[in-house]
This record gives C-alpha cells, structure tokens and sequence, in this order.
C-alpha cells in the first residue's frame, strides 16, 4: 500500500491551472502530457506540475484538491510562489 498521497496543481500551456490528486507525480505528468489524464489538462498541454502537498491517505489528499478547485487563481498562484 502506497503511504504517500498528493494533491497538486499542474500549469496548462494556457497558464491555466488544474488541480488534481495521485499517488506518483511523475507519472501522473507524464500521463497528462501523453493526453491520458483529464480531458482539460488533454486539450492544453504541455502540462507542468509546478505545486503539490503530500497527505498519508487518499481522502485527505482528495479534500485537498477540492479546496485547490474552490479557491482563485491568485491564491493559487500564491501557493505556487509560496506566499501564503
């Protein structure tokens, strides 16, 4: 069993932001930018995660991107510059 969780924000080529949780970041980049990840992050790639925040279980990694989905991008974009 996997102990370590992320929810991170990945930057679309239309500088767009997409939150999104999993279980491996590099992977998880790759299959957005090989167009096997969300059908958003498809049509704007090349994608980078460029924030993520470990959680030791899925659910809490799951709150969290669903508060990095009902927040702006200016705070979005402060996590990312680590202005908190």
């Amino acid at each position: 069993m996997n102990s370590k969780y992320y929810a991170y924000l990945a930057r679309c080529s239309d500088n767009s932001l997409y939150a999104g949780y999993t279980t491996n970041l590099e992977d998880r980049e790759i299959a957005h930018n090989a167009g096997k990840g969300a059908r958003y992050t498809s049509m704007r790639r090349p994608v980078k995660i460029v924030y993520s925040e470990s959680f030791g279980t899925k659910s809490d990694a799951m709150k969290r991107e669903y508060q990095f989905k009902h927040i702006s991008k200016k705070e979005k974009e402060n996590l990312i510059v680590g202005d908190l």
